[in-house]
């Protein structure tokens, strides 16, 4: 029977029978993953599927995946599996970004919000993708246009101060309109996934990844406005990077992707359903929140 006790509005049902052909693993870069990769291959292997890894994560442990460019991986898996944390996850679900494979998140080490089920449990996992009793969970991303460069991202777009250089003072343009200035050490524009990194580091709220549209957050704010703003999904956004500001770098999930000057502006729009997620029913976001931030003895017993 297909799992459906978790869907709701981002979620797309699987249709039935005979769903993994070929599996591609994506490692930590630094973790050791080769028992847990093996633990797949043995698995893939019992049932005549393939399991392909990136070429150089697989030199570099020595696994039985076959070696394969990230271009291939996504055209031919039809299940992505991501061993690590979330930025692992992140990495996978980027590489799987235009393809038709959804990324299951295996919990190597610390707990991630993305993260699905914990080694012990993947074979398992596996047995119920195989026979479709699971759901998929549509991720949002952020386009960032700025100039002739353009980036896009899962987690988050960061304008921030360059080293050495004055604060980030950045214009927020809604449709058009002038709206709010912030003067700060960064201003993210993070989607609903990326709610519970950066931007709530900064003291911006939890948003549920069922939610479509575009979260603003400034850290260590210098003017009186301090607070985030979340866009809906079809609102036009423009960062303008004003005379008076220093420098400004920008980020994409954490990657350095460019670099701004005063007069600059950063086109941004969400895209919807830029990734997709395995869900088993085991775990609900909140759950998860409540792991990761140890929110559980907050709660007051009346």
């Amino acid at each position: 029977m297909t799992g459906g006790s978790n869907s709701g509005p981002a979620d797309i049902e699987v249709a039935r029978m005979g769903y993994i052909g070929t599996v591609g693993v994506v490692l930590h870069p630094e973790r050791t993953c080769a028992p847990t990769v093996d633990a797949v291959a043995r698995w893939s292997r019992a049932r005549g599927t393939k399991v392909l890894g990136l070429a150089a994560e697989v030199a570099r442990i020595g696994c039985e995946a076959i070696p394969v460019g990230a271009e291939e991986m996504a055209a031919s898996a039809d299940l992505m599996i991501s061993l690590g944390g979330d930025g692992t996850m992140l990495r996978a679900m980027r590489l799987a970004t235009g393809g038709h494979a959804p990324v299951l998140g295996v919990n190597v080490g610390r707990l991630g919000f993305l993260a699905e089920v914990d080694v012990p449990e993947l074979p398992a996992a596996l047995d119920a993708i195989d026979a479709h009793r699971f759901t998929v969970e549509a991720r949002s991303g952020v386009h960032a246009r700025f100039g002739a460069a353009q980036e896009a991202a899962l987690n988050d777009v960061v304008l921030l101060r360059s080293p050495g250089h004055k604060s980030a003072a950045v214009a927020v343009r809604v449709q058009g309109e002038p709206f709010v200035a912030y003067t700060a050490d960064a201003v993210v524009v993070a989607t609903p996934t990326g709610s519970t990194a950066y931007s709530f580091s900064a003291g911006g709220p939890i948003v549920s990844p069922n939610a479509e549209g575009l979260l603003i957050t400034p850290v260590a704010p210098h003017a009186a406005f301090n607070r985030s703003v979340f866009l809906s999904s079809g609102e036009r956004l423009d960062l303008e990077v004003l005379p008076h500001s220093g420098d400004l770098a920008v980020e994409a999930d954490g990657l350095l992707v460019g670099h701004l000057s005063p007069g600059a502006v950063v086109a941004v729009t969400m895209l919807p359903a830029a990734a997709r997620v395995v869900r088993l029913g085991r775990t609900t976001f909140y759950q998860r929140a409540q792991r990761k931030l140890r929110l559980t003895g907050s709660v007051e017993r009346i």
